[in-house]
């Protein structure tokens, strides 16, 4: 992974391109909703279908990033994966999702819709599609904890998500729900069932977080048959959706968990390739000159304005 271009840092939100590997570009692009052209907007709506339609055997999906409604891309962030010549082949669409929580709202990254083209499967695409994005907000947010939602019935993503994140809840042998779990349960299935396409008939099990008949808002056309539900090279993960989990039915489980420090750690260790560390890290410090390194340097500068900072007295025709 080579060179990656913070392409405005004077840009609201983040938009990043860096390669992995030599045939693969990775774009990430922070609520396009807020800032992309329409013709830009369409050409990535139909991106993220070309896609969905390599990944989907039948029927086509009508919620979310597939809707090509601006509204709802300005709460969402995308990373496309493509190749060189620019063929989209694997994207994840990350929603953001602010909860009314006391003392002040509270943002939820919403690891939301992961869909790779078959053809790929096997090219080591997970740790960009789930961990990287989340791991650049983390920087970009000075590195406070940020809450991860996870909405799915695929034994392999639930321990992907179990083993990348911390203070998961649920997953095998997890220590206990606590309180702050069940807040922000209640508040997304309140009201963000939009967002993973869940009909409001979908009932959620507080005890279990899990959401039985999931399938009627939308994401009718992701639900799984047991057999056909990817598996997790750790059977304790499949044993646990296998038990708690009715795949006739079409239920979901809804896991809730955080970005943090251990998580960073887990994260650069275990699931970035070692090639790809640098890359991934030098990208980071892009992404930190912004919110990090720029407002000390504008601060440290005493002959400028900057925003309500006025220059010092004597340097005021500089």
């Amino acid at each position: 992974m080579i060179g990656p271009i913070l392409k405005s840092l004077r840009r609201e939100y983040m938009d990043v391109t860096l390669r992995n590997g030599r045939e693969r570009i990775v774009r990430i692009m922070e609520r396009p909703g807020h800032w992309m052209s329409e013709t830009q907007l369409n050409a990535l709506t139909t991106d993220l279908r070309t896609i969905a339609a390599k990944t989907l055997d039948e029927g086509s999906l009508t919620y979310g990033v597939f809707a090509g409604d601006r509204d709802r891309m300005r709460d969402t962030i995308i990373t496309l994966v493509t190749l060189r010549d620019g063929t989209p082949i694997a994207f994840n669409a990350l929603a953001v999702m602010t909860l009314e929580t006391q003392p002040e709202p509270v943002d939820v990254l919403h690891l939301g819709l992961v869909m790779v083209d078959p053809a790929q499967r096997s090219g080591g695409l997970s740790w960009v599609l789930y961990g990287l994005t989340c791991f650049l907000l983390f920087v970009r947010n000075q590195f406070r904890p940020l809450w991860i939602s996870n909405v799915t019935q695929v034994p392999a993503v639930v321990g992907m998500v179990s083993e990348m994140f911390s203070d998961i809840w649920p997953k095998p042998n997890a220590e206990r729900r606590t309180l702050s779990h069940l807040l922000m349960a209640r508040r997304i299935m309140g009201s963000q069932r939009h967002v993973f396409g869940v009909g409001q008939d979908a009932e959620f099990d507080e005890t279990r977080f899990v959401i039985a008949n999931a399938y009627t808002g939308g994401s009718d056309d992701l639900k799984k048959t047991w057999n056909a539900a990817p598996k997790h090279r750790d059977e304790a993960f499949n044993d646990f959706c296998s038990a708690e989990l009715d795949y006739t039915r079409g239920d979901d489980v809804l896991q809730l968990g955080r970005m943090d420090l251990a998580a960073i750690r887990r994260y650069l260790t275990r699931e970035v390739p070692k090639t790809a560390v640098i890359g991934v890290l030098f990208t980071a410090g892009f992404v930190a000159l912004r919110r990090l390194i720029l407002p000390v340097l504008y601060w440290s500068d005493s002959s400028r304005q900057f925003s309500i900072l006025r220059p010092a007295k004597g340097d005021r025709d500089v």
